[in-house]
């Protein structure tokens, strides 16, 4: 599984770009599970970024439930300067996450607004809107972690804050996860965050046979980068000095080819004044 998320990401960073659809990258990493005999884990979610908010209105669904279909599953466009959180999960199961027995932890705050009748809980969520405003966190960032664990319970009941659970696959299973954040540059798709691969380190029985799918997984992100104006050189020397001659002073013939000879105005001298730049030609 392993082969097929690392393709199934490197298919969504070649699709998601302006002009494209969600719809799009949902069937792309679909087709490539399937090829390599495995499925997207359910209900997984890769979400558009604006400043200081992780889950924007533009989502990616990899592999919706049906209620996600039914409710929240709307179809859209990319747009250029968009920022987006790209999380491909596969696994070599069903691809049906169960919440696990273990703590949550993790929570982020929701734009809600309760009055919450134990102290504890308003503490907590005090101090979690000074902290951390809409971004996810953990308890252990708290200095009485117990406190914590008492206040978060009445904000959670009350949808507050949103918990972020965590899943297991089947025993014996497997999944595999890539995320990237990538950024749609006038020039072309941006990653700027994510894991490399090698994808010649792994070996699977099963391989990709759709040319389409190949013909896009061999295409390169463009990025046209600007040519930058080539600043002229001058030859020969840094700087050039001129001298002119002073006034009723002659030149006697004996100027140098590269430089310029000033006679002083003291006409009886016979002493010669050259600069001592050389004018390149």
């Amino acid at each position: 599984c392993i082969l097929a998320c690392y393709y199934a990401a490197e298919a969504a960073l070649r699709l998601i770009k302006p002009n494209e659809s969600n719809y799009a990258v949902t069937e792309m990493i679909d087709k490539i599970a399937n090829a390599y005999h495995c499925r997207p884990v359910e209900g997984m979610i890769s979400y558009q970024m604006t400043r200081g908010i992780i889950d924007g209105e533009k989502r990616i669904y990899q592999n919706p439930t049906e209620s996600q279909r039914r409710d929240t599953y709307e179809k859209h466009e990319f747009a250029l300067h968009e920022v987006y959180a790209v999380d491909v999960l596969i696994s070599s199961g069903d691809g049906k996450p169960r919440e696990s027995d273990l703590r949550t932890t993790v929570y982020k705050k929701k734009d809600l607004i309760y009055q919450l009748r134990m102290k504890s809980s308003r503490v907590f969520l005090s101090e979690v809107e000074k902290r951390f405003s809409l971004m996810p966190f953990t308890l252990r960032h708290f200095e009485d972690e117990k406190r914590a664990r008492m206040g978060v319970i009445e904000c959670a009941k009350h949808e507050l804050v949103e918990p972020y659970p965590v899943y297991h696959e089947k025993d014996g299973e497997f999944v595999a996860e890539f995320k990237f954040t990538l950024l749609l540059m006038p020039n072309g798709q941006l990653k700027i965050t994510g894991f490399p691969l090698d994808p010649d380190h792994y070996e699977s029985e099963y391989k990709i046979q759709d040319q389409d799918i190949k013909q896009l997984l061999t295409s390169t992100v463009k990025r046209q980068q600007k040519k930058k104006k080539k600043n002229k050189k001058q030859g020969g020397a840094a700087s050039t000095t001129e001298a002119s001659a002073s006034a009723g002073g002659h030149s006697d013939g004996n100027d140098e080819e590269d430089g310029v000879a000033v006679e002083p105005k003291d006409t009886k001298s016979t002493k010669k004044v050259s600069t001592a730049t050389t004018i390149a030609k």
